[in-house]
């Protein structure tokens, strides 16, 4: 059946069959933020099989993430148009299919292929399930409750995708890693028509078609230069790039204010709230992805532990996000300002670096418990923002209200690793004693293979220096996060009580979003 619902239609509270179908979603979002990281054990295993090229490798590895961020305000806004489900179900058989591919790819160019195929299936599904959790819960509590849910699997993804690695390429082969997305697709497949409304904008207009080719010029060589920098550093090819997406991005901007019928609606930043859930949404996971530059690097190469150690490691901070989420969104149902939650949840993700700053080279606890808090921090702020997001957009519209966000928190994610990374290495550099071999001057990791050829004291010497730099680099790194989340915090507090102050005042209220006229002008 098919709905065209817009943001007049009556609240009602969602039933039992409601709450299933957002556990069927939870399947396609839990994978899709899965597999960025579930190749993290498998390339070895990979390597040896299919003996790609060093620059194959790379792309093996990073492929999935551009073609995901590059595709979301395209797939978002096709969604709206063809019809969400429509668009998840499409994407559930291509993400399914693709898997199957990678699973018994017999070629690094293969292998390549399939992970693109992956990232446009992936596109298509995260927007989908966003939006149609959008569409399925029309009371704003139970529309609360159920994007806490949406934040903290998605959170929590990220952290298993690395330990389901290295235990399935431990037990099986490396193929085994894409095999595990076809149950839950064929389980989205067979479920999805019969619990999943379908839901469309009933008047979209003609589809933009010059806005793809902008969009993906704009992000692209952004997300690009972003990522390398940390590993490569600010190298002119990757500041060419950076500056060649910005332009594209001016254009973008341009083509969206100027068409008939624009992929992402310039109205939508006059819904109450949307514009500064597009921006703390940013700046929360700048701090999340930045962490992870650094502690697992900790884990592995300043204390030791095997990569299948690290990862179980890794997971002990992930208990709190299942808490986080549902605690924040109780606050707000009991009265408690937004923007103080918000803001609170800034804070607490800033008293996490802050432990992280105080570190040294054997604080596993510490480290531990400085990631569970800015964990939880983080979770706190995504479901909030998120749902201020969502309820400020039209219905009609969540599909591009969606990818928006999650284009955003792309760029986020990879600008922390590029300003914390650089930080750090930075500091590192800083520490690493000048009579050092060159490639310990580079990275911890070129630090640790130089020492192994030394003789034993003078390797022993290097490993220490090295360690000692790298943890000092991540102390800077989390003093410089800390600070950015602390002025987030202040953000927040000023510009969602405004949002709330004019909500209140009867100036803007929650129907300003439902004005929007159906083609976004």
């Amino acid at each position: 059946m098919t709905t065209n619902p817009t943001s007049t239609t009556p609240t009602a509270p969602a039933g039992r069959r409601a709450w299933t179908a957002l556990g069927v979603l939870m399947l396609p979002l839990l994978l899709v933020s899965m597999d960025v990281s579930v190749l993290y054990f498998a390339v070895p295993a990979i390597s040896a099989d299919l003996e790609p090229t060093g620059t194959q490798q790379l792309w093996i590895f990073d492929i999935y993430a551009f073609v995901l961020a590059g595709l979301l305000m395209t797939m978002g806004s096709l969604g709206d148009r063809i019809g969400r489900r429509r668009l998840l179900l499409i994407g559930a058989a291509a993400f399914g299919s693709a898997s199957l591919a990678a699973a018994y790819a017999n070629s690094a160019e293969m292998l390549i292929a399939a992970r693109a195929v992956l990232g446009i299936g992936g596109a298509t599904l995260m927007p989908s399930t966003l939006a149609m959790v959008r569409t399925l819960f029309t009371d704003p509590a139970q529309r609360a409750k159920a994007i806490a849910m949406w934040s903290g699997v998605m959170t929590a993804g990220v952290a298993l995708g690395s330990v389901l690695s290295g235990v399935l390429v431990e037990h099986f082969w490396w193929g085994s890693v894409f095999l595990v997305n076809l149950p839950a697709m064929a389980l989205l497949l067979l479920l999805g028509p019969a619990l999943l409304p379908e839901s469309r904008n009933p008047a979209p207009g003609r589809f933009d078609w010059p806005s793809i080719p902008l969009s993906m010029a704009a992000v692209l060589p952004v997300v690009y230069g972003l990522k390398e920098i940390p590993s490569q550093g600010w190298n002119v090819r990757y500041v060419v790039s950076i500056t060649v997406g910005l332009l594209f991005a001016a254009l973008f901007v341009h083509r969206q204010r100027t068409a008939a019928s624009p992929m992402i609606p310039p109205a939508l930043f006059r819904g109450r709230g949307f514009a500064p859930a597009v921006v703390l949404n940013l700046v929360t996971m700048f701090g999340m992805m930045g962490s992870a530059f650094f502690t697992t690097q900790y884990l592995q190469s300043v204390l030791g532990h095997s990569a299948m150690e690290a990862a179980l490691w890794a997971l002990v901070p992930s208990v709190p996000i299942g808490f986080a989420a549902p605690f924040a969104t109780l606050l707000v149902q009991k009265g408690v300002n937004r923007a103080h939650v918000v803001a609170a949840g800034f804070t607490t993700a800033a008293c996490g670096y802050g432990l992280l700053a105080l570190a040294d080279t054997d604080s596993l606890v510490l480290v531990l418990v400085a990631c569970g808090v800015l964990a939880s921090g983080v979770t706190m702020v995504m479901s909030q923002i998120m749902d201020l997001a969502l309820g400020a957009a039209p219905v009609e519209r969540a599909g591009a209200a969606s990818s928006l966000m999650e284009t955003g928190a792309e760029f986020g994610g990879a600008l922390g690793m590029a300003v914390l990374g650089s930080i750090g290495t930075a500091v590192y550099r800083h520490g690493i004693p000048d009579s050092a071999p060159a490639p310990a001057h580079e990275t911890l990791g070129g630090a640790l293979a130089v020492a192994e050829q030394l003789p034993e004291r003078a390797g022993d010497a290097l490993v220490a220096s090295a360690r000692e730099a790298f943890t000092q680099g991540m102390q800077g790194a989390a003093v410089a996060a800390a600070t950015v989340l602390a002025a987030a915090a202040v953000l927040a507090s000023v510009t969602l009580r405004r949002v709330r102050a004019r909500e209140e005042s009867g100036t803007e209220n929650a129907g300003q979003a439902d004005r929007v006229s159906p083609s976004g002008v």
